[in-house]
């Protein structure tokens, strides 16, 4: 029994050590609060949750408990409108200013909101019900947030063989805002990524970037992966944010140069291989 302890943790040691038996490292969520539900970035999906209490004058606890969930979704689905209303669109633009603006959004935005999918239902010992709602930002919300006239209006190297898999931008200590279509521009404010540079395809089905909080966990995200080739992306440190919303990235006119260079196949920027590590 002695000897137990110390063969205990020459196995720990060892499992840590193994590549493939450790436990893989877990990213940290990048949430925002909005309203009453709460904006995933790094998911990039939107929740919210509802409540409804069972009406006294019900016929039957089964009536009384149908009744509650049926109000605890409409609550749910009030709740991720007035969140969908806070997301940031670009550095300039939130979702409630284009639905003020546009009959046709605001309409579209009211469909897509009573389509979320409940994701989560909670029974209450006092008979009261929470629901949960879900929609993804990608997909329909980005058809109809981001006109197809925004894509693909700027060329991308695509000469040579693909070397990197993907674009990095290490946003850290900049306090930058996620939004669903920000802007890389270099020091003089020369745009070098942004939906100009997508496919519309492609920005619908994944966004135009991504959020993560972790630069190690970047690196081997599969969003910057071009199987079976193994992740090789480029890192670009951002130098400062910039917009009315501190959404859009100031990077030096080196590095901009450098995601300009058409001897590059630099293809990945059309398919929103990217990333942007924030705080």
């Amino acid at each position: 029994m002695k000897n137990i302890k110390p063969l205990l943790m020459v196995f720990s040691a060892i499992f840590l050590l193994v590549p493939g038996l450790a436990p893989a490292q877990q990213q940290q969520p990048l949430i925002q609060q909005v309203s009453n539900g709460e904006i995933n970035w790094g998911e990039q999906v939107i929740r919210a949750t509802g409540s409804g209490a069972p009406n006294p004058d019900a016929p039957n606890i089964a009536a009384a408990r149908l009744g509650a969930e049926r109000a605890a979704k409409a609550d749910a689905l009030r709740n991720i409108l007035e969140t969908v209303k806070g997301v940031r669109i670009d550095s300039e633009t939130l979702v409630v200013n284009a639905m003020t603006q546009n009959d046709v959004i605001r309409t579209q935005v009211q469909g897509i909101v009573k389509g979320a999918r409940v994701i989560n239902t909670k029974y209450l010992s006092d008979g009261a019900v929470e629901v949960m709602v879900e929609i993804s930002m990608a997909g329909p919300l980005t058809q109809t947030l981001l006109p197809p006239t925004t894509f693909g209006t700027q060329p991308v190297p695509k000469a040579g063989d693909l070397i990197y898999t993907g674009v990095i931008f290490d946003c850290r200590g900049l306090n930058l805002r996620p939004a669903m279509s920000p802007k890389v521009v270099d020091e003089e404010g020369r745009e070098v990524y942004g939906s100009a540079f997508v496919s519309q395809e492609w920005a619908t089905k994944f966004g135009i970037v991504g959020y993560v909080k972790d630069l190690a966990a970047a690196q081997k995200n599969d969003r910057i992966s071009n199987p079976p080739k193994p992740a090789n992306p480029i890192i670009v440190k951002g130098v400062k944010v910039t917009g009315t919303g501190g959404s859009d990235i100031v990077i030096s006119n080196a590095d901009a140069q450098g995601l300009k260079d058409m001897s590059k196949n630099l293809s990945f920027l059309e398919q929103c291989r990217v990333l942007v590590v924030v705080d």
